[in-house]
């Protein structure tokens, strides 16, 4: 008779946070990020739950580490929610330029941006990570209607877009300074002044 497996530790593998987090692709590739489990990502990658909550706090934060993601959720919301209100659109145009600025941080963006744009099953999950794991939440904390939320989102998503899949010039070189300048105040008038 053999011993119950302890939980913890895997014996033999030496990267079991990139074990869960190749299992937590497949899954959310298979079934979205609305669908995928902590415990299903943990059945995949043969580790107890408790394991994958060792390395992640949330679905969100692995969602984010698999996907290469620049920034969790967690961080996003966070910026937004806390700071003097009427300063929220500066926040949120200076994180997304910082966040795309450097390409080890933008092309994982923009790789799974691509995805989303050719791919019915990753525009679903992107479209359930955006909106489930960011947009609704600021929403709700701040107060914001989702439509105002998803306009502001709309926005920044068409710059980075423009800036950085297309390269439209001048958009493309501008500075981040001459960028928030132009766009902060309208993404400030979505969040309600």
């Amino acid at each position: 008779m053999t011993a119950p497996r302890r939980p913890g530790r895997r014996p033999g593998s030496a990267d079991t946070r990139g074990e869960i987090l190749t299992a937590a692709r497949r899954v959310f590739a298979e079934k979205g990020f609305d669908k995928a489990t902590v415990r299903g990502i943990a059945r995949e990658a043969k580790v107890d739950p408790a394991l994958v909550h060792h390395y992640f706090d949330t679905k969100e934060g692995m969602f984010a580490a698999a996907m290469k993601l620049p920034i969790s959720p967690d961080e996003v919301i966070q910026l937004l929610v806390e700071g003097p209100r009427e300063e929220i659109g500066e926040r949120l145009v200076r994180l997304l330029l910082r966040a795309t600025a450097a390409p080890e941080t933008r092309e994982p963006m923009i790789a799974l941006i691509r995805s989303a744009m050719t791919n019915e099953q990753a525009v679903g999950m992107f479209r359930e990570f955006i909106t489930n794991a960011l947009l609704f939440q600021v929403a709700g904390r701040l107060g914001v209607p989702h439509l105002r939320i998803e306009a502001a989102f709309s926005q920044m998503f068409g710059v980075i877009m423009g800036r950085y899949v297309l390269k439209l010039e001048p958009l493309a070189s501008a500075s981040e300074e001459e960028l928030v300048e132009l766009l902060a105040p309208t993404i400030q008038r979505y969040m309600g002044g």
